[in-house]
């Protein structure tokens, strides 16, 4: 190493390292200071922790190491956001010419500010009931048409065309480039989840980043990127794949997918598995329907063997008994009827021939009526000679009154000249 002999000139440069010896020599001048920030990266790697202090107030960064050694004695629930105070020593590595604080000691402050405010969204927006289950809506079954969120030539966009193709191949995308992170993360992702819902032909949007840290991930929670994306009415996928800290965007979304590769696998079916349930189902269609044929054919089976069944003679053979029984029992009460009737009949017409006056006429008696039809009733109804007509018991006779009667106490006068008229 050159001897430091003065300023370094452009005719007496210093070599680097000296330069770096110097620096180094300087910053440990500094000792141990007490610093006060927000962690925002937190990797564990072989015992060893590396991450990210972050200023609360202005955009200042610094790059911190805990060793195995130390880092039994800090906090175990130590994690991105947290705010802490830590004692830092700078360190200047000569060879790699980098600048690290090596953590002597690290605690609690509380929440950070960051933190702080994502809690109490969070807390707003769950009371507004955007976090609830039930207005989740379904996915479709096989969407027509898949809008994609995510960075250009991003690996997210490669995990996610390639796995959805591969499930199934005729699987359409429309995809809107957006940044992913940074200062225009939140308007650009906000601007294509509200295009593609305005599309009528996309059924699902999937919005894919590829994981990050914290502070990556905070547009991801910013409240009116949430609010664009539960006020969209076409179903929304969170493949922002970061299990560590949940953005709020995988609260409000549909469905939120731990990787860009599981969000094209719960989005679009795999044809060979829908092919394969497709023939099982047949298949178990075809054994339930042969199933059924052979029972419905026992059952036929056994109704034709029995012996009502069996034998279509017996059916004639009984009501032809009973048709014969029925006739002739008709038989003998129409006979039973008929001699009542008769038996009737001679009756009423013995009681019509007794009070008959024929009857009385075949007797002897006869009934005398002059020629105007008037029936002589006495001798004085009648003088001599006059014209009569006799009725008999058998016919009628014509006859001439000659002769008066008596008179009263005499006998009833005679017709000597009667001649009968057949």
């Amino acid at each position: 190493m050159a001897i430091d002999q003065g300023p370094p000139t452009a005719d007496n440069p210093w070599p680097v390292a000296l330069l770096g010896a110097k620096m180094r020599d300087w910053i440990d001048r500094l000792g141990t200071a007490w610093v006060e920030g927000e962690i925002t990266q937190w990797n564990v790697a072989g015992g060893n922790v590396y991450g990210k202090l972050k200023d609360v107030e202005v955009d200042a960064t610094v790059s911190f190491s805990i060793w195995s050694s130390v880092r039994a004695r800090v906090p175990s629930d130590l994690r991105q956001g947290a705010r802490v105070v830590a004692a830092v020593k700078p360190n200047y590595w000569v060879k790699g010419g980098t600048l690290t604080m090596q953590v002597v000691e690290m605690k609690h402050v509380g929440l950070g500010d960051l933190l702080e405010r994502l809690e109490r969204l969070r807390a707003t927006l769950a009371a507004e009931g955007l976090f609830d289950p039930a207005r989740k809506r379904p996915l479709p079954f096989l969407p027509h048409r898949i809008g994609l969120v995510t960075g250009r030539d991003s690996d997210a966009e490669k995990d996610v065309l390639r796995n959805a193709q591969l499930r199934w191949p005729q699987v359409e995308f429309r995809t809107v480039h957006a940044a992913v992170q940074g200062d225009r993360a939140v308007a650009e992702v906000t601007a294509a989840i509200q295009e593609l819902d305005a599309d009528p032909d996309v059924d699902v949007i999937i919005v894919a980043r590829g994981g990050g840290d914290f502070q990556n991930l905070l547009g991801f929670s910013d409240e009116g990127l949430v609010r664009a994306a539960a006020a969209a009415t076409t179903p929304i996928v969170s493949a922002i794949g970061h299990e560590a800290d949940r953005p709020l965007l995988d609260e409000v979304a549909d469905l939120r997918a731990s990787t860009p590769t599981d969000a094209a696998k719960r989005v679009v079916p795999d044809v060979a598995d829908e092919l394969a349930n497709v023939r099982q189902a047949r298949a178990r269609l075809g054994l339930r329907l042969s199933h059924t044929l052979s029972v419905e054919a026992d059952r036929i089976a056994a109704l034709r063997s029995r012996p009502a069944l069996a034998s279509t003679a017996w059916l004639v053979d009984t009501r032809a008994e009973e048709l014969a029984r029925d006739l002739s029992r008709s038989r003998e009460l129409l006979e039973r009827r008929l001699e009542r009737g008769h038996a009737e009949v001679g009756h009423l017409t013995g009681r019509l021939r007794a009070l008959s006056p024929r009857d009385t006429l075949r007797r002897g008696y006869a009934i005398v009526q002059r020629p105007d039809g008037t029936v002589v009733r006495s001798s004085a109804d009648v003088a001599t000679p006059t014209e009569v007509r006799v009725t008999l018991g058998a016919g009628t006779a014509a006859g001439t009154i000659t002769a008066d009667g008596a008179g009263p106490g005499g006998t009833d006068p005679v017709a000597d000249d009667a001649t009968a008229a057949a």
